[in-house]
């Protein structure tokens, strides 16, 4: 597959130019338990960062401080060249940052255009009263898919009768639409049938090519080399191991998630 502009992203970060997102020595304690320890990361706009670690390794409390659901107990993170100090999953949203969990946060009884406008609803006037323009969603939620080169053949299904990889793309195609900087993916091939797995490897290349930012966790290597450009390693906490794909190997990655930072 041909390098979309995020691998230069990456390249350019690695020579100090600014990130769209960038985390310094952040930590987050938990009582006694310090879940995360100092770590650092930047991800540039138009790049795909995988983060990658075994369970407990700090990545869902990672993805969850930039998301805004927690605070950081020490360390700075910046997004758009804006010191963060408020952390807040609404002000995260407001300022472009998207997180796509496993649940995907759909409500499976509502059409595709009713969950894009989720809690953002459009309304019209009829007789003087306010009312769902049902119609507006679905068209705008066509055109968000089509660019996205996602075919869902009937809108008004619910979305709980779509496929996995489907309902993927209509999380995919919200987070576009209200014009995401960066996506967070959390193990958005999970479950999903070999057509399917393939159809969101192409999405999140999509979405880098439209230059939004993806922080993709993942435990299926194959689709780290599919669609990365850099690989960051969480282990107990702490940062192990970064850089490219090819930089690094399968083997070293492993590693590094299994025994953490590896000695020169």
């Amino acid at each position: 597959m041909a390098a979309h502009p995020g691998a230069q992203a990456g390249a350019e970060l690695r020579t100090g130019s600014s990130a769209l997102l960038s985390l310094r020595g952040i930590t987050k304690r938990f009582g006694a338990v310090e879940a995360l320890k100092g770590v650092d990361l930047d991800v540039g706009a138009g790049e795909v960062v995988a983060l990658l670690g075994d369970n407990g390794a700090g990545k869902s409390t990672l993805i969850k401080v930039i998301a805004g659901a927690h605070a950081p107990s020490g360390g700075s993170m910046t997004f758009d060249d804006q010191t963060l100090r408020k952390f807040d999953p609404r002000h995260a949203r407001d300022i472009g940052i998207e997180t796509i969990y496993q649940d995907l946060a759909l409500a499976e009884n509502l059409d595709v255009g009713s969950n894009m406008f989720l809690g953002r609803e459009i309304r019209q006037r009829r007789l003087g009263l306010p009312m769902l323009d049902r119609a507006r969603m679905r068209e705008e939620a066509a055109q968000v898919l089509e660019q996205l080169d996602v075919h869902i053949p009937d809108l008004k299904r619910p979305v709980g009768e779509l496929s996995g990889g489907q309902r993927q793309a209509v999380a995919v195609a919200r987070a576009v639409y209200w014009q995401a900087k960066l996506v967070i993916m959390d193990e958005p091939t999970a479950a999903v049938g070999v057509g399917e797995h393939e159809a969101i490897l192409q999405l999140i290349t999509r979405l880098a090519e439209r230059g939004v930012a993806v922080i993709l966790i993942t435990h299926t290597m194959a689709d780290v080399w599919r669609v990365a450009d850099r690989i960051a390693v969480l282990t107990r906490g702490a940062k192990a191991l970064e850089g490219a794909p090819d930089e690094l190997g399968e083997d070293a990655v492993v590693r590094s998630m299994l025994f953490g930072r590896q000695k020169a």
